[in-house]
């Protein structure tokens, strides 16, 4: 069975993927995300297909190597199709600035123009323009049935301060704000509930309407939290007014609970979700904390509780992972990766990743915080954050070693689409076990449904007895993801799972 089923995978995998040429394409994000129905992938165009000859984890275009550009990112649209990754989430594409920064590239968020592309991602041996290039990028995936969102970063860089100072906050020395510890940006005005800036809304108002005519199906607010819910509510409507499928993603949530700056306001997700926001991002990523079943019941129950508060319908990314997140494989290995897989898969929300999850990357770079000859910026070191994927240099294409993840990665989204029935109108149940370090819950819809069952314990061994609830014997028991097939007797499982082991049983 285990052969055939490992075939099978194989053929999914190596399966041609062709675009459609002759695609008319009409935006239905904001739909597919409401419904659940979008498995994202965050990827940053600067290392999405650029090539490390010499493997220090760095470009270095004087060796030959080639950076991570809109059109050779094209080339791996398809691979994405296969492993059932139907929204990009595309990190910010803005240019970067170069005073005071991080990295020899300058960090994605560090924007220095709201108005034009970053020339990072220009291919100079093409006789398209940056912004043709870009089109052509969205176009290629729009042509897969994959939905593109781009970043819109939170702050400014040292060098928009120099040239635009009216559009951030300033101390009484009169000096730029830095927000947090963000050495490389500084604080944007966003005026209060009461009055807008209109500075810095019109140069956000020209980003929106920028990215709409590129084809881009929707904007993740980077931390959305530090603007006013007026500034958000008539930004979202100008966006609305063009395209009424135009999602709006908010990176907030539900434990974030303070300003990035003294001099900063603070917005909580309820109120961007009031303003206009589709989602925000559910406290998932907090998984690598839990150690007792009830921890994510909690989560789950609390955060599908949220999203039905609203008279318009809201939803959430399945945040177990981020880009402000260590990578799963160096914080617990292969199995909280595996997990986080089908987590995604088996609730009522929208799976994501970051590039490089599918196969394990653990985000190192040989080079990391290294000295170098040759940088872009002020800055001569090439900055990174341990265990998370590179925002502040020419850096290498995200790639594990864990190839068992792909096809979990492809399995499990395949899943997702066929039960998202069960998932978004069932009944959520978790489930009581007497052993803590063991979850189990279910979903429960029109005589189906999805147990999910899980080992916290990513050490050791664990075993449970999980009763079934509203179990009809009988049942049609499918092994959905399983190593051994537990035995049902009078509506119980006895299991026993391996360290950070999860399981998934569908009944009908």
């Amino acid at each position: 069975m285990k052969k055939i089923l490992l075939i099978f995978i194989s053929l999914i995998l190596s399966s041609a993927v062709y675009a459609d040429d002759n695609v008319v394409w009409k935006n239905d994000l904001r739909t597919k995300f409401l419904n659940n129905e979008t498995v994202i992938m965050e990827v940053n165009i600067r290392s999405m297909n650029s090539k490390d000859i010499d493997g220090d984890g760095f470009i270095q275009e004087d060796k030959g190597e080639i950076r991570g550009t809109f059109l050779n990112a094209i080339e791996r649209l398809d691979e994405l199709k296969r492993l059932g990754v139907n929204t990009l989430h595309v990190l910010p594409i803005t240019p970067t600035g170069k005073l005071k920064a991080l990295g020899t590239a300058g960090s994605l968020y560090s924007t220095a123009d709201f108005s034009s592309l970053n020339p990072d991602m220009y291919d100079k041996n093409s006789d398209l323009t940056l912004e043709q290039q870009a089109k052509k990028f969205i176009e290629e995936a729009h042509k897969r049935n994959i939905r593109v969102i781009v970043d819109v970063p939170a702050c400014g860089s040292y060098d928009l301060f120099l040239q635009r100072p009216d559009l951030f906050v300033q101390n009484t020395n009169g000096e730029p704000v830095l927000p947090s510890d963000w050495t490389d940006v500084r604080l944007l005005a966003t005026g209060t509930e009461e009055k807008v800036d209109t500075n810095v809304y019109s140069l956000y108002k020209s980003f929106v309407k920028y990215m709409i005519s590129l084809g881009v199906d929707g904007i993740r607010a980077d931390v959305a939290h530090s603007k006013t819910a007026l500034f958000w509510k008539e930004l979202i409507e100008y966006s609305r007014k063009k395209d009424p499928e135009f999602m709006w993603l908010a990176e907030s949530s539900e434990n974030w609970h303070d300003a990035i700056s003294p001099y900063a306001v603070f917005t909580p997700y309820y109120k961007l979700l009031d303003a206009g926001f589709d989602g925000y991002y559910g406290s998932f990523f907090d998984l690598k904390d839990w150690k007792e079943a009830k921890d994510l019941y909690n989560q789950i129950a609390f955060t599908l509780g949220e999203t039905k508060k609203f008279s318009q319908a809201k939803s959430v990314i399945g945040s177990f992972t981020t880009h402000d997140e260590v990578s799963p494989i160096i914080l617990k290995g292969e199995a909280l990766s595996n997990m986080m897989i089908w987590l995604n898969a088996t609730l009522p929300v929208n799976s994501y990743f970051v590039d490089g999850f599918q196969t394990g990357d653990d985000y190192t770079y040989k080079m990391s915080n290294h000295h170098t000859k040759t940088t872009n910026t002020d800055d001569d070191i090439y900055f990174t954050h341990r265990g998370k994927i590179d925002i502040f240099n020419l850096s290498r294409k995200p790639e594990g070693k864990y190839q068992n993840l792909k096809h979990e990665f492809v399995m499990a989204n395949d899943l997702k689409q066929r039960i998202l029935p069960v998932l978004n109108n069932g009944t959520f149940t978790p489930i009581k076990i007497k052993n803590s370090n063991v979850f189990a819950y279910c979903f429960d819809y029109n005589k189906q449904k999805v147990l999910t069952i899980g080992n916290l314990n990513f050490h050791g061994i664990e075993k449970a007895t999980i009763k079934i609830p509203n179990y009809i014997k009988g049942s049609n028991i499918i092994p959905a993801k399983i190593s051994v097939m537990p035995a049902v007797k009078s509506g119980k499982i006895n299991i026993t799972l391996n360290a950070g082991e999860i399981v998934v049983l569908l009944f009908k």
